[in-house]
């Protein structure tokens, strides 16, 4: 059977013959109820939070595997880039040997040409990567603050943490 706060108070005792003190009793009643009144505020209040927590840690792993997928994705293309210009590569190279003499000329402006592709690819990919380490290093700063927050501001309200942590995440973004 579970007890309620008010079946603390209203419970009454059969009286016998020296029996306790009724005031005694009746003032060890209420201090019972308003105790257990308050351990059940408390378990509602923590259960809300586990189930706030429990939100965030789903949404911060659903962004752990979009970046997993991001990562995995600009990996593919910069290989695909560099096949793709090594293949480009060796195919103007050959050309070139193929012409000999009479177009060496132009087989030296083409050399050239790929490897300023080259070049451009790698600063291409250079780009890329930096610009997905600053994403990373966003998010990393975004779990910290909110690492930060839970320490150091426990009794805030949830609504005021989840504002903060939206304006954050757009303010991180915008960089």
């Amino acid at each position: 059977m579970k007890l309620t706060p008010l079946d603390i108070q209203k419970h009454t005792f059969s009286p016998r013959m020296r029996g306790a003190d009724p005031a005694e009793v009746e003032s060890f009643l209420q201090l019972v109820s308003e105790d257990y009144e308050a351990l059940l505020r408390e378990r509602d209040r923590l259960k809300e939070r586990v189930l706030q927590l429990e939100e965030r840690v789903e949404e911060l792993s659903r962004n752990e595997k979009m970046l997993q997928e991001t990562l995995v994705t600009a990996q593919t293309l910069s290989d695909d880039l560099k096949k793709t210009a090594m293949r480009e590569a060796e195919i103007k190279v050959t050309e070139a040997e193929l012409q000999a003499e009479k177009v060496l000329e132009a087989s030296h402006r083409r050399a050239a040409r790929i490897a300023e592709d080259i070049r451009e690819l790698k600063a291409i990919r250079g780009r890329l990567s930096a610009a997905l380490r600053q994403t990373l290093e966003t998010h990393l700063a975004l779990v910290d603050t909110l690492g930060a927050i839970d320490e150091t501001d426990a009794g805030t309200p949830s609504e005021g943490k989840i504002a903060y942590l939206n304006q954050a995440s757009s303010g991180g973004e915008a960089e």
